[in-house]
């Protein structure tokens, strides 16, 4: 199940951002066996393009995310994207 974790988070194009719970209704399961795959083992993948349902990101890696973000041009304010302009799919 990590696998098709990883496929769907590899498939968000840079500067797009998706939800635990949009990656997982395209695998099939919730949103925190996606958060847990990621925090495993989603090094090889663009994790950092996964945020929570209200646009924040998990607080222990809130800093590092928010700079990856901000690298692709994501739109953040407050600590927080706005889903609606970038939100994938």
């Amino acid at each position: 199940m990590d696998e098709a974790v990883y496929d769907v988070v590899e498939r968000i194009p840079p500067g797009r951002v998706s939800t635990y719970g949009a990656v997982g209704r395209l695998v099939g399961v919730g949103p925190r066996r996606v958060a847990r795959a990621l925090s495993t083992g989603g090094g090889a993948v663009p994790w950092y393009r996964v945020l929570r349902a209200d646009g924040t990101c998990a607080e222990p890696v809130r800093v590092r995310q928010l700079e990856l973000l901000a690298g692709e041009g994501v739109p953040v304010r407050d600590g927080r994207v706005d889903l609606a302009a970038v939100g994938w799919p």
